[in-house]
């Protein structure tokens, strides 16, 4: 059983909730100008940060959301020796090591030269602004009192109504964390899919689904400032910074919706073939429902609502050949859906044998790991004007420049982030497959040279896969970093740096 996230005034509510009935929403990005000021900002600005412990008390109208980068705590003054304890990842940035640009697809037209922020654009501070109504009046207010601090940029959102620009219906599959203690990872009675996951895959202090503790900044008490902190779990000898916080991480994507469309339209005889296309590549119906069939025996114990059930609580096992969700499809890239040892509970011979390797019938339980290893929670928000598709045919329709500012929450950047984005999404021969990437968020890039990436294939029930080529690039990326989201103990220990010591 993993330890209950009970300290509830000390964690952002962003890990508890996106926040949906505050429709409107403002990313202000900021760069310190002045450590002295700027801390003493932040330390005034700690009372107001939303916390899970308000949001269950009653209900917000307004919402305020603080997070750094690396190169911001090191701009307040934040020691090297305590940020050294974050991860690698965290410290370098995203664009920070060489390589990590490649490996997340940022080439070409989203290679980090060609954003509007991020990269060399670095901003050091996160503010986010979530209202119900009249968020500009309160976002001006906030910048008129910002001290030592200037604005990078401002990243709007525009409220859909729970659809993405293509679209879709969107936020439809999140992991629940398992706030309370409620799992038992890494036992036999733990072997099936499921999406409730334990809290250390989403905040630092905490087991994960090893039932291990993440790395994080583990301070001595004899460090100033450090018997403000919660005490590590793993080690009650130290204080712990990295406790009740998370690594959030922000990609501002540009999703050119006409070309999608024009592109679908190409490629198909009439509106249902068109919307039966993109409802493919994309791996659900347009309402949010999935392409997979639901399979009961796949749902753990009493499930929640049916149309829960029939949007997440399911699995790909009633459609291993992929006859209604294609392998390559968006969805089923970004989440397999795969226990730890595929084919749900067995007996402990059968167990030993998966274990050993012995019962591989299909390559692709070799190709994909575990999916519970690997979840994201997902907190972003829309941009733009929103098109209907058939809108997006006409000739003469605008660009409605709109897109995803998309943030997720993870504790190891590494293991969960980059490993979606690497070795689920952009890689060539997922699933065993060949020359396909994913069919939205590819950059069609060759990989390596002479191997195209612009294909989607479609399982036929004859054996012969029906195939696309030459998909354009739909999504370019424009911005992007890597924060830490702290606790609220963490914030205020971060603000009270000068210098490299603690006041």
């Amino acid at each position: 059983m993993t330890s209950p996230a009970s300290d509830f005034a000390d964690i952002q509510g962003l890990l508890w909730s996106g926040y949906g009935p505050l429709t409107e929403a403002c990313y202000v990005l900021l760069r310190v100008t002045d450590a002295d000021a700027a801390r003493t900002w932040l330390g005034s600005m700690a009372a107001s940060v939303t916390t899970i412990d308000r949001l269950r008390g009653q209900r917000a109208n307004r919402a305020l959301q603080i997070a750094l980068t690396a190169a911001g705590m090191r701009a307040l003054g934040v020691a090297d020796s305590v940020i050294s304890g974050f991860s690698a990842e965290f410290i370098s940035g995203m664009t920070g090591e060489e390589g990590r640009s490649r490996r997340l697809g940022d080439v070409g037209g989203s290679a980090p030269s060609q954003w509007r922020w991020g990269g060399a654009r670095e901003p050091h501070i996160l503010l986010m602004l979530f209202a119900d109504a009249d968020l500009d009046t309160w976002r001006r207010e906030l910048e008129a009192g910002l001290g030592g601090l200037d604005v990078l940029d401002r990243l709007p959102t525009t409220n859909m109504g729970g659809m993405e620009p293509f679209g879709f219906t969107d936020g439809v599959s999140q992991p629940r964390i398992d706030w309370f203690g409620d799992r038992q990872p890494d036992t036999t009675a733990d072997l099936d899919y499921g999406n409730l996951i334990a809290p250390g895959e989403f905040m630092l202090g905490y087991q994960n689904e090893y039932g291990l503790y993440t790395d994080r900044p583990l301070l001595d008490p004899n460090e100033p400032g450090a018997a403000m902190l919660p005490i590590a779990q793993d080690d009650p000898m130290r204080h712990d910074l990295g406790r009740n916080g998370s690594y959030l991480v922000m990609r501002e994507l540009s999703q050119d919706v006409r070309r999608f469309w024009r592109f679908i339209a190409s490629r198909a005889a009439d509106d249902n073939q068109r919307i039966a296309l993109a409802e493919a590549m994309v791996g659900r119906l347009m309402s949010g429902d999935a392409l997979a069939p639901i399979s009961m025996q796949a749902i753990r114990g009493v499930g929640p609502a049916a149309d829960d059930i029939a949007r997440n609580q399911f699995t790909y096992d009633a459609d291993a050949d992929a006859l209604r969700c294609p392998f390559g499809a968006h969805v089923r890239r970004a989440n397999p859906r795969t226990g730890d040892m595929p084919g749900g509970r067995r007996g402990w011979i059968a167990r030993l044998i998966a274990m050993l390797g012995f019962d591989h019938q299909d390559l692709r339980q070799d190709l994909i790991a575990s999916s519970r290893f690997h979840r994201i929670v997902r907190r972003g928000r829309e941009f733009g004007e929103q098109m209907d598709w058939r809108h997006a045919l006409q000739p003469d329709a605008p660009d409605p420049r709109s897109g995803l500012q998309f943030i997720c929450l993870n504790a190891n950047i590494s293991r969960q982030f980059e490993f979606i984005q690497n070795a689920w999404l952009i890689s060539a021969t997922f699933n065993g497959m060949s020359d396909e990437a994913d069919p939205l968020l590819g950059n069609r890039a060759e990989l390596p040279p002479g191997h195209p990436t612009d294909g989607f294939s479609m399982a036929q029930p004859n054996g012969v896969s029906s195939r696309i080529d030459g998909l354009p690039q739909f999504i370019t990326v424009r911005g992007g970093a890597y924060f830490f989201l702290p606790g609220l103990r963490a914030l205020r220990f971060i603000a009270g740096y000068t210098n490299g010591h603690y006041e």
